[in-house]
């Protein structure tokens, strides 16, 4: 079998790069320099997430992060410009997911659920507007979204130790909460309820 040629992935992109350069001078395109790298992080982390999911490559479960690292970049860089205030929270979801699949790949790996956790708490709380509930604080849904993190630990992994910081993170999550407006009991109520109903219905499913 021929060994494979690097010069082909040199000479494709300089192909794509000259096309793209061709619609942009002829009005087709815009950006073109941005739908180029987007979509060369796009490739890059495909290959890596290829390179996961092969069952060729068993255990290269690591392979998932970069995948999904490089490939949150390339969809940070083809976003419109309406959408760049998601960048940050496409970005930190991407990297978030990455580890979340790293545990799906191997329960054995619940380290994961806690970067995972992290990682998309942040996300999310970088997209929130401000005026959402009100105007609360930004650090209350933080430090909820690390609760729920150990919560998942705790129920996923087995590991009792992590329903202390899960409350503890909780208990001041909902202080912030209060301290910014009073009406959120609604919300956190709400809330409360449906993450007692998760955890029966989860403690129930662990038990058949």
């Amino acid at each position: 079998m021929k060994r494979f040629d690097p010069r082909i992935i040199i000479g494709t992109l300089l192909i794509f790069a000259g096309g793209l350069g061709f619609l942009q001078a002829f009005g087709f395109l815009r950006d073109a320099s941005d739908v180029f790298w987007g979509i060369v992080f796009l490739v890059a982390g495909g290959t890596f997430l290829f390179v996961f999911s092969s069952g060729f490559a068993s255990g290269q479960w690591w392979a998932v992060i970069p995948g999904l690292v490089l490939a949150g970049i390339g969809v940070v860089i083809l976003l419109p410009d309406s959408l760049d205030d998601l960048g940050g929270a496409v970005f930190l979801g991407a990297i978030g997911l990455s580890f979340w699949a790293v545990y799906l790949s191997g329960r054995d790996r619940w380290w994961a659920i806690i970067p995972g956790g992290v990682l998309l708490t942040l996300a999310a709380v970088s997209a929130l507007p401000d005026t959402l509930f009100g105007g609360a604080d930004s650090g209350g849904v933080f430090f909820l979204g690390l609760a729920l993190t150990f919560l998942l630990v705790a129920i996923l992994a087995n590991m009792n130790w992590a329903y202390w910081p899960a409350g503890a993170l909780g208990v001041f999550g909902v202080f912030l909460f209060f301290q910014s407006q009073v009406y959120l009991l609604t919300y956190v109520g709400a809330a409360a309820l449906v993450g007692v109903g998760v955890l029966i219905i989860l403690r129930s499913l662990r038990s058949d």
